[in-house]
Parts: structure tokens; C-alpha cells; sequence
């Protein structure tokens, strides 16, 4: 444990949504009208299950706005007896005009290797840059950190939004981040606040009775 007092920290329970019709196939970006499969809301039960059992529950929480997040995080804050607050800066990144397209198609695409290799130096055609998704990314997180010192919240985001939180808590250059793994519904703890924040765990989907605060 770092030097710092855990009363000035937070535990921030980043979880992904869950599974939807199109995950692995298309890009669905900020497009609406995209819900959870059957397989999904399975996985936001689960999930809410999970984070139920912690001895000492989270106390928030936040969904992007997006349908497939807020479907996610409904049945975690039934689980804690909590309601669902949207967290803008949650929000997936901008895919600008690449939103919709089937993955198959982009990564025949010249452009596909800076996504994957140079990130940083990406931004998408009218949309969104890397660097700039994970910027606010940051600042939605840091401001819900500063809401919630000494507490645990739940976060549901998205992969990419979570990858790039996960790399900026670790001190992972953001070009490296897209070898970081985060699956539908799987929840990633960060511990952030002044001095030094680190990661607890990325991509669990099993038991989360070790992951505490202090």
C-alpha cells in the first residue's frame, strides 16, 4: 500500500458494459439504440453479484449514457440498494465517421496500424483523438475520486475508455495501450488520489472479495 492515507483515496470499480448484439463485429461507438443481449444483461447480473459480496460495497454508482452502460449498471445499483447516476465523461470515444463500421472492414483499412500501434498520434475522421478520449476519461474519474475519498464507486464505461484509464493509472504510454484486455462486463479497480495511484486488478471476472481499499 502506498504512503498516502486511504482516507484520501478512492477505490474506483471500472466495469464494462455487457455483451451486445454487435460486440466483436462493429464499431458501435456513441450510436443509440444499442442494448444488452440476453447473454449481457446475464453478465450485468452477474457482475452486480460480484460486487454485491465486497465487504465494504461501493457507495455510487455512474453509467455513461449510452443504453448498453446504464442497462449494465441498473441491476449492480439494485444490488446495493443504490440508483444509477450518468457520468458524461464516461462516455465512449468518438469514432466520428468510422461509428457503425464492421470491424472486419476497418482493419483492412491503411489507418487501422495507428490505431492499434501509434494510438497516441490518432484521431479519428471527425471524431475523436486517443489522447483526447483519455484526457476525459481521466477527468471523469478523478472528479468522481474527489467526490468519493475514502469511499468505492462503480464506474460502467467502455474497453477503450477503460484501457486508456487503466494506462494512465499504471504510467503505460498510451501507444502500448491497446495491449490491455477488457471484456463485457468485467470490472478493473483502480485506487486513485493524491501521491501515488495504482491498479488492483484489470479484467476480472471472478471473485472480488480480495479487492479493498486498504
Amino acid at each position: 500500500m502506498p504512503a498516502s492515507r486511504p482516507a484520501d483515496h478512492a477505490l474506483a470499480l471500472l466495469v464494462r458494459h455487457g455483451r451486445t448484439p454487435t460486440t466483436g463485429a462493429v464499431l458501435p461507438g456513441r450510436a443509440g439504440g444499442l442494448h444488452l443481449s440476453e447473454e449481457g444483461r446475464a453478465q450485468a447480473e452477474t457482475a452486480a453479484t460480484r460486487i454485491a459480496e465486497l465487504a465494504h460495497p461501493p457507495v455510487a454508482v455512474y453509467a455513461s449514457p449510452l443504453e448498453r452502460a446504464v442497462e449494465t449498471a441498473r441491476p449492480i445499483a439494485a444490488a446495493l440498494g443504490l440508483r444509477v447516476r450518468i457520468a458524461r465523461g464516461l462516455l465512449e470515444c468518438d469514432f466520428g465517421e468510422w461509428t457503425g463500421a464492421k470491424l472486419g472492414t476497418l482493419r483492412r483499412r491503411r489507418e487501422w496500424h495507428h490505431v492499434q500501434h501509434a494510438p497516441s498520434t490518432f484521431t479519428f475522421p471527425g471524431g475523436e483523438g486517443f489522447a483526447q478520449m483519455q484526457h476525459r476519461m481521466m477527468s471523469a474519474v478523478d472528479m468522481l475520486v474527489d467526490r468519493h475519498r475514502g469511499e468505492s464507486f462503480v464506474a460502467v464505461s467502455h474497453a477503450d475508455t477503460i484501457k486508456a484509464a487503466v494506462a494512465a493509472t499504471a504510467g503505460v504510454p498510451l501507444d502500448l495501450f491497446q495491449r490491455l484486455v477488457i471484456s463485457p462486463c468485467s470490472v478493473t479497480a483502480l485506487v486513485r488520489g493524491p501521491g501515488t495511484s495504482y491498479v488492483l486488478c484489470t479484467n476480472s471476472t471472478s471473485s472480488l472479495t480480495e479487492v479493498a481499499l486498504s
